[in-house]
C-alpha cells in the first residue's frame, strides 16, 4: 500500500504569469498529485485583478490575494484602500498584497513606495487579512513602517520569501509576523538564511515556491512551479529537525492560522 504524500499549501505563487499560459490545468494537477492541496496565487497589479480572480475561482484549492508590488508602485496608480478592501468581498480572496519595500531594484521610488504600503496596511487592519510583504535591501524602513502600523492597530503578516538579515527577523517575529520559507533557503550558499529560519519558532513558518521564480534543486534554473513546494519543505524539515510530514503539518496549521479565510470556499 502506497504511503499517501503530506499535504502541504504554496502560500505563495503567480499563476497568471505567461510562464503557465499554455499549462495552466497541468500546473495545478501536478500540484495535487505533488500533496499541494492549496495555493496562493498572488496578484501584483491591480489591473491584472480579473484575470488572478478568475484562476482562483476555476481551480479547486486556489486563492487568491492583490495588491501592488513595491517594485511597480511608481509605475501603476496608486491603490486605495477602499479598493483593496472592496475585494475581500470576493469568498476566494485571502491575503492583502504583494506590497512592501525594494530598494535593491528601485531605491529611486522609496518614497511612492511608502506610501503604497501604508495603505495596504491600512486594508489589512480594516479586513483582518493578513498583509503579504516583499522585503528587499530596506530593513529598517520596513521594521519601523511595521511597527508603527501593530501599534496603531495589529495586524496578520507575512515576510514572503524571507531572505533579509537577522534583525529584520527578529524584528518582524517580535511583532507577530510568520516568515515563509522559499526556493531561497535551498541554494548551496544560503546556509545564513537557513540560520535564521532555524532559530525562529516552528509556529511562524510558512513555505512558498514564488513561482515561476526560485525553483529548487533539482529545478534550480528552471521554471518554478507549485508542485515544487515538497523540495523546499524537504530543506525545512532538515532545518527543524523534523520529518517531513511534521514540517507539513506544521507549517499547514500556521497557514491556517494566519490565511484562516482559505479553509473555506
Amino acid at each position: 500500500m502506497t504511503k499517501p504524500l503530506p499535504q502541504i499549501v504554496d502560500s505563495h505563487c503567480h499563476l497568471d504569469f505567461p510562464d503557465f499560459a499554455e499549462e495552466l490545468p497541468e500546473v495545478v494537477a501536478r500540484a495535487k498529485a505533488a500533496g499541494v492541496t492549496r495555493m496562493v496565487t498572488i496578484c501584483t497589479k491591480l489591473r491584472n485583478v480579473d484575470q488572478v480572480k478568475a484562476i482562483s475561482e476555476a481551480h479547486e484549492g486556489v486563492y487568491w490575494a492583490a495588491g501592488t508590488h513595491p517594485m511597480s508602485a511608481a509605475e501603476e496608480p496608486m491603490a486605495t484602500v477602499a479598493e483593496l478592501v472592496a475585494l475581500a468581498s470576493h469568498p476566494k480572496f485571502v491575503g492583502i498584497g504583494e506590497t512592501g519595500l525594494d530598494y535593491h531594484y528601485t531605491a529611486e521610488s522609496a518614497e511612492v513606495q511608502k506610501v503604497s504600503l501604508r495603505l495596504h496596511i491600512e486594508a489589512a487592519q480594516e479586513t483582518g487579512l493578513p498583509l503579504i510583504i516583499h522585503s528587499r535591501a530596506a530593513d529598517e524602513d520596513m521594521a519601523e513602517i511595521l511597527t508603527e502600523g501593530m501599534k496603531r492597530k495589529p495586524f496578520g503578516c507575512v515576510m514572503h520569501c524571507f531572505s533579509s538579515g537577522p534583525e529584520l527577523a527578529r524584528q518582524t517575529l517580535e511583532l507577530g509576523c510568520y516568515l515563509s520559507m522559499s526556493g531561497v533557503a535551498t541554494f548551496p550558499k544560503s546556509g545564513e538564511i537557513r540560520d535564521i529560519f532555524a532559530q525562529a519558532p516552528l509556529d511562524r513558518i510558512l513555505v512558498e515556491t514564488d513561482s515561476p521564480y526560485l525553483a529548487p534543486p533539482p529545478h534550480r534554473g528552471r521554471r518554478n512551479e507549485p508542485a515544487y513546494t515538497v523540495h523546499t519543505a524537504l530543506v525545512g524539515a532538515d532545518v527543524f529537525g523534523l520529518s517531513l510530514e511534521e514540517f507539513a503539518a506544521a507549517t499547514t496549521a500556521n497557514f491556517d492560522r494566519l490565511f484562516a479565510k482559505a479553509c473555506h470556499g
